[in-house]
């Protein structure tokens, strides 16, 4: 493996005289491996696992410098997601990632106070894609307004352009999780003439009979859904049971993984959801994973859900945390980059093409810029569909852009009413 220009500088500067202290750098993890959301955690927390040890076992660190691992188990809990940062902020972590809406939500103030990046990518507050106003919290590359405007465009294309008296269900976990994507979807119904029924489930989601009673009376033509955890698997063995159309009924990109669908054989399907990275393992990177990790019995699991969805979606956060590091060490010149250092390569942060197929992962995710306006990059999404038979996701579009303009308006509504609350000064840092 060829060291790059950088890390091979360092190596020589750095060989002139031992180090005082030992150096790494900290990426702690807050996992939830145990509770009722664990089959969505566990698969996260090892893809995300695995690609830091691949980077250190194939590369020996990011510039020279080993990657430090912490792991603090959340159990999907808020109190427990902020015991968990509390107790691992005082040593020198570079990133948090919360993995839950409602952690989140309680570490924004906190983070900011404190100085460290959190990245909450694909969920979270919305609004925080506005970066002056949240300077050290990144939403990137699609956030839960994007979702939902993408899946109202899909309908779009599926409908000559037209959803004018269609009725669409939002069937959502009742939390901020779930409540995310109504403001989103209000508007849109407003401007596309489309009637939004919202009908909550109640965590964890296991008896749904009198939310998919009122579908039955509502008629439906659509159903999009932001679940998570057995209330996935669950509301799509309801559909099934009404014969509700699974071509018609869309899941987040959290609604749209293997322990959804599998659970309920063929009755799953045709069903849609949405995912902003590819598919499957057939990715270069993975025979990478497959060598330097798993056949050195350093796999975080057992090795079987390499290339399943919510794995390449941890596998796809440590990326972005990785090359945010690589940019935070080129920008600062040196290799043992602080947090606040780190906060400046993931404003800095460009995912290009070139550097996805650099990586072993060509066209995996669209690309991207990061800017001090701008902490939640492009905003675009794919829809993927199950097939039952073989036990697999296909992709059924391109990419498919939301409307920016839009969120752009909500978002900078929202995060203005935040900086009012909060005595915020928006600006760039």
């Amino acid at each position: 493996m060829k060291m790059t220009t950088f890390a091979a500088l360092l190596a020589a500067t750095t060989g002139l005289a031992a180090p005082a202290v030992a150096q790494d750098l900290h990426f702690p993890m807050l996992n939830y491996r145990t509770g009722p959301f664990a089959p969505g955690g566990i698969p996260f927390a090892d893809g995300y696992q695995d690609y830091l040890t691949l980077i250190n076992e194939r590369d020996g660190g990011i510039g020279g410098l080993p990657i430090r691992m912490s792991e603090c188990e959340t159990a999907y809990n808020t109190e427990r997601g902020v015991e968990c940062y509390e107790s691992i902020r005082g040593d020198n972590p570079l990133i948090i990632q919360p993995l839950s809406t409602g952690i989140t939500y309680q570490l924004i103030p906190r983070v900011t106070a404190d100085g460290v990046p959190l990245h909450t990518m694909g969920y979270g507050r919305t609004s925080a894609m506005q970066g002056e106003t949240f300077p050290w919290v990144f939403n990137y590359p699609a956030n839960y307004w994007d979702g939902a405007s993408v899946a109202i465009n899909y309908l779009l294309s599926q409908n000559g352009d037209s959803l004018e008296g269609k009725k669409i269900v939002l069937l959502y976990h009742n939390s901020a999780y779930g409540r995310e994507p109504i403001p989103t979807l209000e508007s849109l119904a407003a401007s596309n003439g489309f009637e939004l029924v919202l009908i909550p489930v109640d965590s964890p989601g296991q008896e749904q009979s009198s939310q998919w009673l009122q579908i039955r009376r509502e008629r439906p033509d659509y159903v999009i859904m932001w679940g998570w955890g057995v209330m996935n698997a669950v509301a799509i063995q309801e559909a099934a049971n009404i014969r509700f159309p699974m071509d018609h009924f869309i899941g987040i990109w959290w609604s749209g993984s293997e322990n959804d669908v599998v659970p309920v054989g063929a009755g799953a399907d045709g069903y849609t959801a949405l995912t902003f990275h590819g598919v499957g393992r057939d990715y270069p990177l993975y025979d990478d994973i497959q060598t330097y990790v798993v056949d050195r019995g350093l796999a975080a699991g057992n090795g079987d859900q390499i290339g399943s969805a919510v794995y390449s979606r941890g596998l796809y956060a440590a990326m972005l945390a990785v090359e945010a590091a690589r940019t935070a060490q080129e920008l600062a010149g040196h290799a043992q980059i602080n947090a606040a250092e780190m906060r400046a390569g993931m404003e800095a942060l460009s995912i290009t093409e070139e550097r996805l197929a650099e990586l072993g992962l060509p066209n995996f995710s669209a690309p991207f810029d990061v800017s001090c306006q701008n902490h939640g990059g492009g905003g675009a999404a794919m829809m993927q569909q199950w097939d039952a038979d073989t036990q697999t996701w296909s992709l059924i579009t391109d990419w498919i852009q939301s409307d920016r303009e839009l969120i752009g308006e909500l978002a900078t509504a929202d995060a203005a009413a935040y900086a009012t609350e909060n005595n915020i000064t928006p600006g760039c840092l």
